[in-house]
């Protein structure tokens, strides 16, 4: 699945590939998995999220990456070392492409993201029950894209990161109030976003 995001012509000094992580464990059992604590070692893909991938490079349609970057929790690392593999590629950990962190939702069923959208509706800044404000997480995701654009230049880059993380990024870069992010398609799992 591929979602192009617009840009002006010459915004970039290289082109992005957004990924969000293949099906997860998470995913499979309807379970908010946002910290480290249990993300890094636990709830890496399901076999479902190991058949998208093989049909991903199976048929893959863009750019060849030059690097690839991602989120260092188990999905988001199992999904990057199939393409890394694939493409003979070293792995780059970044931990500013981390999971949004869901607070006292950690471990809880998927539906109670509703309630912290809801609330993100309201206040982007919002910490409620401990949850990592949107506009933090928004901050972290553009630092990386600053700052490879500041160290790269004609790359194609790969950054596999998390749902709600990469659909706020993208609500940054067009330059919509960050309240909005949920406006948004959803990204499924192992989709990529152009840049």
């Amino acid at each position: 699945m591929s979602n192009t995001f617009p840009a002006a012509p010459g915004q970039w000094h290289n082109r992005y590939l957004l990924m969000r992580h293949g099906h997860s464990l998470a995913n499979q059992q309807g379970r908010i998995i946002s910290s480290p604590e249990h993300g890094l070692t636990g709830y890496g893909l399901s076999s479902r999220g190991r058949e998208q991938l093989d049909g991903l490079l199976a048929d893959w349609c863009w750019a060849t990456p030059s690097r690839i970057l991602h989120s260092d929790f188990r999905r988001t690392t199992e999904t990057a070392e199939r393409i890394a593999r694939h493409f003979s590629l070293r792995l780059e950990a970044e931990t500013r492409l981390r999971e949004r962190h869901f607070g006292a939702f950690e471990g809880e069923g998927d539906d109670r993201y509703a309630e912290v959208w809801a609330r993100d509706a309201l206040d982007p800044a919002h910490r409620h029950a401990g949850v990592e404000a949107v506009a933090e997480v928004a901050a972290r995701m553009r630092e990386v894209i600053d700052q490879l654009e500041q160290r790269h230049v004609g790359e194609t880059l790969l950054l596999v990161s998390h749902g709600d993380p990469l659909q706020i990024l993208l609500t940054a870069l067009e330059g919509r109030e960050l309240s909005r992010h949920r406006e948004r398609p959803p990204l499924a799992p192992a989709s990529i976003t152009v840049l």
